[in-house]
C-alpha cells in the first residue's frame, strides 16, 4: 500500500533570491533578466502556463516576427531563453503569501518558498457576463477562448460578446470554423483598434448587433439560444446560436495580495520602477496594467521589474 502524506506534515522549504509568480510575457521576461544577473530565479507557472498569450492563436504586433507568431510558440521561446541563462520553471501555483517581512514567505501546493524579492506577474482572467445559463453552459457552448474551442464549432453559428481588440481578433479567428459570427456589443462605438475593427467589418462571415446585451443563455444540454435586449428600445428577443464566446475584459489576479499590497480598482499599484507598496516586491504585466494590456508592454514591465529586483538585492546585500 502506498503511504499517504500526513496533512500536518510541513511542506519542504526552499530559499531563493528571486521568486516570480506567473509564466506569461511579464514573468518570463523578469526571469530572463534576473537569470542573466545570475540570481537563479524560480518561476511558479501558475494554473495557466504562459498566461493569456498562450491562448492567442496569432500575434502580429510583437517585434521581430514580421510574419506573426503563435502565442504558445512565443511562450516557449520566452521560457527557453530564460532557462538558458539559469531560470527554473516550476509547474505549481502560489496559494498563500506573507509579505510582512523579508524574506517573504510564499506557499505553493508543493513547497514553502522564502524569497528575498518577489515579482508578481499573475496577470488577469476573463470577466464573466454573470447572466443565467453562463455557468451552466460553460464548456457546453459558452467559452472565453476562441483559440481553445473554435474547432468544436465547425459549420456552426456563433455569438461573440464584446467590443474590444479581443472580440475582433477572436471573432475573426472563429470565422475559420463557423458559418457566421455575430458580435453583440452594448454600445454603438467599439473600443477595438481601427485596423482590427476594419478587418472584422470586412469579413463576410461577421456581422454586428450594437446597443444590445445578452440577458441569459439557454439550451438543452448545449447552448441553443440567447436572449438579447436592445438597450435603446428595451425590446427583448431570442437569438438562435450554437455558441457564446465572451470577451468583455479581464479581472486582475490579485486576490492573494489583498490587505498586503496597495491596489486600485483591483489592480496592483506599481510606480515607474515596477515597485509596489512593499519594498522588495515588484509587479509587472496585466496584474498592474489596466491600460495597455499588450504582450510587448507586459514583457517590458517584466524586464523593468527584473532589473529593479536585481538592483534591490545589490543595495540590500
Amino acid at each position: 500500500m502506498e503511504a499517504t502524506q500526513d496533512k500536518n506534515t510541513p511542506l519542504p522549504q526552499e530559499q531563493v533570491k528571486v521568486l516570480i509568480l506567473g509564466s506569461g510575457p511579464a514573468g518570463l521576461a523578469a526571469a530572463l533578466y534576473t537569470a542573466r544577473a545570475q540570481l537563479q530565479p524560480v518561476v511558479l507557472a501558475g494554473q495557466e502556463y504562459g498566461g493569456q498569450v498562450s491562448l492567442t492563436h496569432t500575434i502580429e504586433n510583437y517585434p521581430g516576427f514580421p510574419d506573426a507568431v503563435g502565442g504558445p510558440e512565443l511562450t516557449e521561446l520566452f521560457r527557453k531563453q530564460a532557462e538558458h541563462f539559469g531560470a527554473k520553471t516550476v509547474f505549481d501555483t502560489a496559494v498563500k503569501v506573507d509579505l510582512s517581512q523579508r524574506p517573504f514567505k510564499v506557499t505553493s501546493y508543493a513547497t514553502e518558498y522564502l524569497t528575498d524579492t518577489l515579482i508578481i506577474a499573475t496577470g488577469a482572467t476573463p470577466r464573466h457576463l454573470q447572466v443565467p445559463g453562463e455557468t451552466e453552459f460553460t464548456g457546453r457552448g459558452v467559452s472565453y477562448c476562441g483559440t481553445c474551442d473554435g474547432f468544436f464549432f465547425k459549420d456552426k453559428d456563433i455569438v461573440v460578446v464584446g467590443g474590444g481588440d479581443s472580440a475582433m481578433e477572436e471573432g475573426a479567428f472563429l470565422t475559420r470554423f463557423a458559418n457566421n459570427v455575430t458580435v453583440i456589443h452594448r454600445r454603438d462605438d467599439f473600443r477595438a483598434g481601427e485596423l482590427l475593427l476594419q478587418r472584422a467589418k470586412d469579413n463576410p462571415k461577421m456581422k454586428f448587433i450594437t446597443n444590445t446585451v445578452v440577458n441569459k443563455i439557454e439550451g438543452n444540454g448545449t447552448v441553443q439560444t440567447v436572449e438579447l435586449e436592445n438597450l435603446q428600445t428595451g425590446e427583448k428577443q431570442p437569438f438562435t446560436t450554437d455558441g457564446v464566446f465572451i470577451f468583455i475584459g479581464h479581472t486582475p489576479n490579485t486576490q492573494l495580495f489583498e490587505g498586503q499590497l496597495e491596489m486600485e480598482a483591483g489592480y496592483l499599484v506599481a510606480n515607474r520602477y515596477m515597485e509596489t507598496s512593499v519594498p522588495g516586491v515588484f509587479a509587472a504585466g496585466e496584474v498592474a496594467d489596466p491600460h495597455f494590456r499588450q504582450v510587448i508592454t507586459s514583457a517590458g514591465m517584466g524586464a523593468a521589474a527584473g532589473i529593479q529586483a536585481t538592483r534591490f538585492l545589490e543595495a540590500n546585500e
